[in-house]
């Protein structure tokens, strides 16, 4: 009975291969093969097979008689389940024909990017429908089977693979293959020979002069050499490599030349020295080729497909930087253009190869020879820029020849003082620079006494002196001294003694180097610290330092008493929104000078902030004098102030504070009530003059509970953001909003940004005020990104204040804001205006540039309202100009010309413009004519909302004028 089920069992097995493979193999057509040809390419003659045993039938193509016959085969290992390959071969010749079947280990063709075929045994066994079995001839590089072919036989081969894939399998002639072996042969050990003498080469290279590029390089030609040892097959001379033992070899060489070519770039360019960014990418992509090199033991493909998109990606940024260091005039990256870019077409020729878009067998060697050609030219690179920069000088350089070279790098001058004879002598830059013909300044020290400026003569003869006289020492003195133009440059010297055998000085030695830019940018700060930069008055600061001292004298002298008097004008935040910001300042201006043409020589006068203005008034010590001076300065200000064609009259509310023997106060007290004073006289109406009392502390002056209420404005969620819409001129469609802040007092209703940002600007609020403007904004700018998708996006503009943008955590702040939000690069723009950016042009430079590469758009607020807007408009990295009110609202000839010429001017430099002040039809209408692409103004809608901002974009964006 058990013999029974085994035999049907066996039918059945039988049956079920027959049916599974009788389908597929009807139309097997054998190749001809005949003496003619060399090589048959057997590909498209395969039949691929699968099966689910260790056996296969197969139906025999037909034979010489017609006939078809089916055969079996068994793999080589009982229980496996190989892939099989089916093919054919006819021998059309009256002659017996001997050939051999060659299916290569690797090939580079179409072998694959992201998991690349790394190579292996192909062909475990060929049997033959007929005939003897196929020998297996050794070689190293492939797997070849010698069969013959009888006259006139038609003969079926069933092979067995070792691997689901077989990029090549072609029928040679004996001696055809034989020659091309030893052709190629040939070729490889040219390639490898030339690879291993430039390894050598770099190598002693580096061994003679050990500068980073040499050893850099070394290791590149080192890598490129041991890949091609292992590509060509004369690693297994030297090593007992087995099983997938070549895989792994050819995946770790891979990732080791992606390293040593990312070494090279970085010593070679010398990266460090540009970013600190260029050291932590470098140093994290060579720890990650390097883990490749150990993944390439658990799982070779994987490695090598990560490593060959490390190659093109480091050939195409590393061209970029080349490009990128070039422009900005670095010699080595000049000079490595033509290598790298050769090597750029070196990897998109190889990228092709392995993709299998060229398919030629020339290719594969020809990308070898192809690659020592590039490390080759990287030598040659490397020795141009080492003899060019004399790297291989024979001999060390002495500590005197690095002093005097030295030297030369500061561009210092030389200043030698000899001392008995009495003569100075100074290198030929400083005729240069002081503009005196050569050899001018060389002479006794007294000549040098005539061109140094008055104040400082005592200084400098008392500094020579001293050194004299106490034999040792270091002079280090800074000092003025006349040029031929009659100007004065700030020098400064560092000398020491030089004492002879005697113990006298014999010489003073040093160096002097201009430092006239540094005292100038001294001078400049210690201005703008105690200075107003519109008017050029003190500052608030300074201004209570005069009052202190003014105090401390008051206290010596009982006929003195200081009298402060803080102005503040009316309605100028209305006046200012009328005419312009440029018009506002030479308002301000004008203050200040009829202000000061009142004062006497005792008197100073300052501006507070704003237009708000201080006096200290020490020429009118009777309190009704001061009234009256008062009342001279309120008059004063009535006068009409011309600008162009139009009068603008300004009133004034005016507090007066008097020194109090009796009780005497400190100087802020003294300001503060002044202040006091000053808004009760604007409560009481404005254009009037308020004398301080006691009895007005009781009423806690406004600004004194605005500030502590501002403080808790935010905990109590009384500030609120509201949006303003900014329309697409050309469709009348909403493109995004500016962000406005209100605050709703409790007490006394919304108040506009007029009535507190000058506070909070003063007092510091206004920092956490923007961070918390910036914070929603941001937000809601998210929201309506997600829920309204527009190309290009939504964007907001928020405006930033002086004491934002110079401190020094804005970026941080920024980032923490854009982290949160998630919205589109550029979209979240920063107003900043003109007069902000010029406090402080270089800060203000490194900070704009900082935030535009974190991706924040930049608006320069209330363009053409200023005095330098073109000459720093290229220097800053703004993207959108913002055209003042002012040129928007004017009904003269002059507006289209004037509007046509700044969109013009903003087009050229690749800048969006937006109007503000459109405030009709005709406006929108007039702006959209000469090219202005957004506008903000009443013509689109007030101020509202981010729900009310939310339903007008849900619907269609539309806003009619």
């Amino acid at each position: 009975m058990l013999q029974v089920i085994r035999v049907v069992v066996a039918f059945l097995t039988v049956m079920f291969v027959m049916v599974a493979f009788d389908g597929t193999a009807q139309a097997l057509e054998p190749v001809s093969v005949n003496g003619d040809v060399d090589a048959i390419d057997l590909l498209p003659a395969v039949e691929s097979y699968s099966s689910q045993g260790d056996r296969i039938q197969i139906q025999t193509a037909p034979g010489a008689d017609g006939i078809v016959r089916r055969i079996e085969v068994r793999s080589k290992e009982a229980g496996a389940s190989p892939n099989w390959i089916v093919f054919a071969l006819a021998n059309t010749t009256d002659e017996q024909i001997d050939r051999i079947v060659v299916a290569p280990h690797f090939r580079l063709v179409g072998s694959g990017l992201v998991w690349p075929d790394l190579g292996a045994s192909r062909i475990a066994e060929i049997t033959p429908s007929q005939g003897f079995q196929p020998e297996r001839e050794d070689d190293d590089d492939a797997d070849v089977f010698r069969i013959t072919l009888d006259p006139g036989s038609r003969i079926t081969f069933v092979a067995e693979l070792r691997t689901a894939n077989l990029p090549q399998l072609y029928l040679w002639n004996p001696d055809s293959y034989k020659d091309k072996v030893n052709s190629l042969t040939l070729y490889k050990g040219i390639v490898l020979g030339i690879a291993g003498l430039l390894a050598l080469f770099l190598t002693i290279a580096f061994v003679v002069k050990g500068t980073a590029m040499f050893p850099a390089a070394a290791a590149l030609a080192w890598a490129v050499l041991a890949y091609l040892a292992i590509d060509f097959g004369f690693l297994h001379k030297f090593l007992a490599i087995t099983g997938d033992g070549d895989r792994v070899w050819r995946a770790g060489a891979e990732a080791v030349f992606s390293a040593t070519l990312l070494v090279f770039l970085f010593a070679y360019l010398n990266l460090n020295r540009w970013h600190v960014r260029y050291s932590v990418v470098s140093g994290l992509w060579l720890l990650g080729l390097a883990a490749l090199v150990g993944l390439a033991v658990i799982n070779a493909p994987v490695a090598a497909g990560v490593a060959r998109i490390s190659i093109a990606t480091l050939a195409v940024v590393g061209l970029l930087i080349i490009f990128f260091l070039a422009f900005h005039g670095y010699d080595r990256a000049v000079m490595l253009i033509p290598t790298w870019t050769l090597l750029l077409g070196w990897v998109v020729a190889a990228g092709l190869t392995i993709t299998g878009h060229l398919t030629n067998d020339l290719v594969q060697p020809a990308l070898t020879g192809g690659l020592v050609l590039v490390v080759m030219l990287i030598g040659f690179t490397v020795m141009q820029h080492a003899f060019a920069g004399s790297a291989f000088a024979p001999g060390l350089m002495t500590d005197t020849e690095r002093k005097a070279l030295a030297l030369t790098g500061s561009g210092d001058v030389v200043w030698d003082w000899d001392v008995p004879a009495d003569r100075i002598y100074v290198s030929p830059e400083a005729d240069q620079l002081l503009g005196v013909s050569p050899g001018a300044l060389d002479g006794p020290a007294s000549g040098w006494l005539e061109l140094v400026h008055m104040f400082d003569r005592d200084r400098f003869r008392t500094a020579l002196d001293a050194v004299i006289d106490q034999r040792r020492g270091r002079v280090s003195q800074d000092f003025r001294i006349r040029a031929s133009d009659g100007h004065y440059m700030w020098l400064n010297l560092k000398a020491r003694p030089v004492v002879g055998s005697d113990g006298e000085v014999v010489r003073c030695v040093g160096t002097i180097s201009d430092i006239t830019e540094q005292k100038t940018a001294e001078e400049r700060l210690l201005h703008d610290a105690v200075r107003d930069n519109l008017t050029g008055l003190p500052n608030r600061e300074l201004f209570t330092d005069r009052l202190e001292a003014a105090l401390v004298f008051a206290r010596q002298d009982p006929g003195l008493r200081p009298t402060v008097l803080v102005l503040d004008l009316d309605r100028y935040k209305q006046v200012n929104d009328a005419v312009g910001h440029s018009v506002g300042d030479s308002i301000l201006l004008t203050v200040a000078r009829r202000m000061s043409r009142l004062l006497k020589p005792r008197d100073s006068v300052c501006r507070i902030f704003g237009d708000q203005f201080g006096v200290i008034l020490l020429s009118e010590p009777d309190s009704e004098r001061a009234a009256a001076f008062a009342e001279t300065i309120r008059r004063s200000l009535r006068t009409p102030v011309a600008v162009a064609d139009r009068e603008i009259f300004l009133t004034a509310s005016i507090g007066v504070a008097t020194h109090d023997p009796q009780s005497p106060s400190k100087a802020g007290d003294l300001i503060k009530d002044a202040e006091i004073a000053m808004y009760n006289a604007k409560k009481a109406g404005g254009d009037r003059i308020e004398i301080f009392h006691p009895s007005m502390r009781i009423e806690r002056p406004d600004r004194s509970s605005l500030e502590a209420d501002l403080r808790r404005a935010m905990e109590r969620d009384e500030l609120k953001v509201l949006f303003q819409p900014v329309v697409h001129l050309q469709d009348r469609t909403i493109a995004g909003f500016e962000a406005l802040v209100r605050w709703e007092h409790p007490k006394l209703g919304r108040l506009p940004p007029a009535e507190f940002t000058a506070m909070a600007e003063e007092t510091g609020l206004i920092v956490d005020v923007g961070l918390f403007v910036l914070d929603r904004t941001a937000r809601q700018l998210a929201i309506w990104q997600r829920l309204v998708e527009v190309e290009p996006p939504l964007f907001a503009l928020v405006n930033v204040s002086s004491r934002q943008l110079l401190r020094q955590d804005l970026i941080q702040d920024i980032k923490a804001v854009l982290a949160r939000a998630g919205i589109e690069r550029g979209s979240l723009k920063l107003e900043i205006s003109e007069g902000l950016v010029m406090e402080n042009p270089e800060y203000a430079a490194q900070i704009l540039a900082q935030l535009h590469d974190l991706g924040v758009g930049l608006t320069m607020d209330g363009f053409g309202t200023g005095y330098s807007s073109l000459s720093y408009l290229q220097r800053f990295p703004f993207d959108m100009l913002k055209i003042d009110q002012s040129f928007v609202k004017q009904n003269g000839r002059g507006r289209p010309v004037i509007l046509r010429s700044i969109i013009a001017l903003a087009r050229d430099l690749g800048m969006e413009v937006i109007a503000d002040g459109a405030d009709t039809d005709a406006d929108a209408d007039d702006l959209s004519h000469i090219g202005c692409e957004f506008a903000r103004g009443a013509a689109f809608g007030d101020p509202v909302t981010a729900e009310e901002a939310r339903r007008l974009i849900a619907g269609p964006i539309r806003l009619r004028a």
